[in-house]
Formats: C-alpha cells, structure tokens, sequence
C-alpha cells in the first residue's frame, strides 16, 4: 500500500496522461486509415487496427512492468545492454530477411521485430552512463570523441543493413550533445555541409552565363565566404579581416566581369580562388597574431570546398537510385507523381482536402479509396489531417510539444547527471521522428520511413517508445523518492 502511495506521489501524471490520449488517438487513426468497407467488426484481431490492439495492451503492460523495477537497474545495465543490442544489430546484416530492401527486421513467425528500434534506447542509456562519470568534460577531446563513437557504432550498423531512414535518428542524440557542453560550432558546421548539399545537387548542372560555368558551385564557394566571414566576426570580432575578404572577393569577380567581356569566363573558378586566397590569408593571420581560430575558419573554408567537390560523387555513387530519386522528387529536380513522389503528392492531397475541422472520421476519401500507400505507418499523419483536419493535425503538434515540454521540465530538474542526460536524448529521438515524419507527409523532407511515435502502426516503435518514456519516468521517480 505505502509503494502505491509512494508511485502515485512521484510519478508525473502529466507525461502518462499525454502518453495514454495519443495511443488512443492513434489507434482510431490507425483504424481509420486502414479500415475498407468489407470490414465487419470493429474489434477484429485479423485486422490492423485490432493488431494494434494487441500492440496496445502489450505496451501498457511493459510501462507498468517498467515503473516496478527499481530505477538504480537501469544505469547498473546500461553498458550490459548497449553492447548486447550492438551484437543483435550485428547478427541482423546476415540473418534478416530482404524486406523492402532492407535486411532490419528479424522475424519470429508472425511477430516481426525490428532491433534498430531498442538500438536507440540503449544508446540513450550508454550515453547516460558515459557522460555521468565522474570528471567527464566535453571540452575533454577524449571523452567527447567517445560519445561520439557510442552514437556512430550503431549507426553504422543500422546503415550496412540498408536502413538509412533509422540511422539517421542517431544524430539527433547531438542535440543532447550540445546542451552537455558540445561546442555549437560542431553543429553549425553539420549545417553547412546541408546547405552545400542543397546548393550542389540541384544547382551544379546549371550554368552561370551563356551556357558557361557551374552555378551551383559559385553560390557554394560564395556560401563559404560569407560563413567565414561571419566567423571572424562572431569569434575575432575582427571587421577589418572581414572587409579584407569582402573587398578581395569583390574585387575578384570585377575582374571576372571585365574578363568576360572577351572570353567564356567559368565564374566558379574565381569564387574558389576568392575562397582558397581567404584561407591562406587567415593562415598567415593565425601565424602573426597567433590565434587559433583563424587557423580553424582556414580548415573550414578548405574542408567545405572539399566537401563541394565530394557532393556529386556522393549523390552519385553512394546514395541509392530510389533515394536519389526522392532527394530530387523533394528539390523540385523531377516530377514523378505516379512513381517515387506518388506516396507524397497524395498525401499532400489528402491533408489539403481536410480543411479546417476533417470529413470525419472514416470518411476521408483518400484514406478509404488506399490512395496513399503506408497510410496507417508512415504516413499516418495525413489520415489525421483529412479526417480531422487542420485543428485535428495541429492538435497532434501540440500534443508532441506538451509532451517534450514535460520531459525537458523533468531534465532541467534532475541532480543525477544520468537522468538529465537520457531525458534529453529521449526528447531529441521523439522530436527528430515527428519533424521528419510530419516533413515527409507535407513533401519538405525526402521520404526515409520514420514513424510518428506512439500513431503509427506497429509494435517495435510503440514499445520501444514506450519503453523510453516509461523508464524516464521511473528514473524520475527514483529521484523524487532520494529527495523527499
């Protein structure tokens, strides 16, 4: 009777009361989006929706199952079951069936389970662990290439069985990085490696002039240029080397004008010396004045003109065709609205022909008819916003936000480095899943099958997020219950 009283006094019942509305609203969405009119039966187990079931209860189950362990367990194993998942996720390359192209889903008879999914809880808790021992710095090199590598191995793993979409959450983990102290420039330089992407592949075939040059590559290297020049300001406060470069750089292309007066002047090749010249200057300005950040914007500026030059190979050769394609469906490059963006161009249909308020539930026209293809996984956001329109989707938003709201709350409030630490990784995992998978269904981001957590069909992402939250929760409590 005192651990009942104890549990209900230290619990937050805020997160269990915003967990339990969204299963249950994501299993009417489910239902919806796959019910057909054959269907006799509202409860039927050989249907999805009734599958879902199942998934449900088994989830309610692990979430109380979890809340009575002791919290203590779940730092003292961490390491245990980081390492166990990462020979799982070994043993899965070789033994995993050919689903969809991927070889991630290990399957046992009619059960099918999918091992990246607890990959991201066990290095959520690894992470925890690592980063909470004692004297742990992130400015320390070592122990911050070591968070590093407990994120990349998994990852790794993860993309050798052909699930890129499921590899690319782990990077979300760097936003618990940074609020631990990782330098922000790390993640502004990941953004521009984005940015040049975004400005190569579309742009580079394009020319500048007349049929002459690469505009890609000049608005790339002009990117560049202005980075490092914001660089200098924000680290240096130094404006007169940022006139320099600005002056050089002008000067540059009036010299490329004038040139191409006469001649077919390749104005990328200006841009490129303009950035090359700025680098071996700030060099020389790191030797006289003996300050290291001039020599790090140096490296920046010559490692981001090779990654310019790596982008197409990249694009090319590493990324398959059907990726590929989805990155180009996405940049506007090709129109495929019966082939890869099919999926995209009839979601976007079925959101937009929601309006306001919905068609009701199990009235969407799109979602009866099967026009979109995984409507009740990936895609069941646009069942929300057509049966239940714009306040029905923004409501789900809102949902999300109460929710990381509630598990940032309880972050900021930990003394124990290891809660702090998987809360905020959770947070990013769930707030990662929602953007892409919202992004993927209005057509702003490639689709890479990322479920929305706790809406989509099936029961690997519902346990395992339920599993991440409900262990938060308990490591909550365990906290409360020290201090009180």
């Amino acid at each position: 009777m005192e651990r009942r009283i104890r549990l209900a006094q230290t619990i937050d019942w805020w997160i269990v009361a915003l967990y339990l509305i969204m299963i249950i609203f994501g299993w009417f969405n489910v239902y919806g989006a796959s019910y057909d009119y054959t269907q006799t039966t509202f409860w039927g187990f050989e249907y999805r929706s009734g599958k879902q079931l199942i998934w449900i209860a088994c989830a309610l189950v692990i979430a109380g199952s979890i809340l009575l362990i002791d919290g203590k367990i779940y730092e003292q194993m961490a390491n245990l079951f980081y390492w166990a998942m990462l020979l799982v996720l070994l043993v899965t390359i070789f033994i995993a069936p050919n689903i969809k192209g991927s070889h991630s889903w290990l399957v046992f008879g009619p059960i099918s389970f999918q091992p990246a999914e607890l990959a991201k809880l066990a290095t959520a808790l690894a992470l925890g662990k690592f980063i909470s021992k004692t004297g742990f710095s992130m400015g320390n090199r070592r122990d911050a290439l070591g968070a590093i590598g407990l994120i990349m191995l998994p990852c790794m793993l993860i993309i050798l069985q052909s699930e890129t979409g499921s590899a690319l959450v782990f990077f979300a983990f760097f936003l618990m990085l940074y609020r631990e102290g990782l330098p922000g420039v790390f993640l502004m330089v990941a953004a521009c490696m984005v940015v040049l992407f975004l400005i190569i592949v579309p742009l580079s075939d394009l020319p500048v002039y007349h049929n002459v040059g690469s505009l890609g590559f000049m608005l790339a290297f002009i990117f560049i240029l202005l980075v490092v020049m914001g660089c200098v300001i924000a680290y240096e406060s130094d404006g007169t080397t940022m006139l320099h470069i600005l002056g050089g750089t002008v000067a540059l292309f009036a010299i490329a004008g004038l040139l191409n007066i006469w001649f077919d002047v390749q104005y990328q090749i200006f841009a490129l010396i303009a950035v090359i010249g700025t680098a071996i200057y700030l060099l020389f300005l790191f030797l006289y004045r003996s300050k290291r950040s001039y020599i790090w914007v140096a490296l920046f500026a010559i490692g981001s003109v090779g990654v310019s030059f790596s982008v197409d190979y990249f694009f090319d050769h590493i990324l398959e065709p059907h990726q590929q394609t989805r990155i180009k469906v996405v940049l506007g490059m090709e129109k495929d609205p019966k082939g890869v963006g099919y999926n995209v161009n009839q979601s976007k249909i079925a959101i937009g022909s929601g309006g306001w308020v919905g068609k009701g539930f199990l009235n969407g026209t799109q979602t009866k008819l099967k026009y979109v293809p995984e409507q009740d996984t990936d895609f069941i956001y646009c069942t929300i916003g057509e049966e239940h329109g714009f306040v029905g989707a923004a409501g789900v938003l809102c949902l999300f936000g109460l929710l990381f709201y509630r598990i940032m709350r309880i972050a900021e409030n930990q003394r124990d480095t290891f809660t702090r630490v998987y809360a905020y990784s959770i947070v990013s995992i769930m707030l990662f899943h929602v953007l892409i998978n919202v992004g993927m269904v209005l057509g702003i981001t490639p689709v890479i099958g990322i479920p929305l957590p706790f809406f989509s069909y099936g029961g690997s992402s519902l346990w395992s997020f339920t599993v991440m939250l409900f262990i938060l929760l308990r490591l909550d409590m365990t906290q409360k219950a020290r201090f009180r």
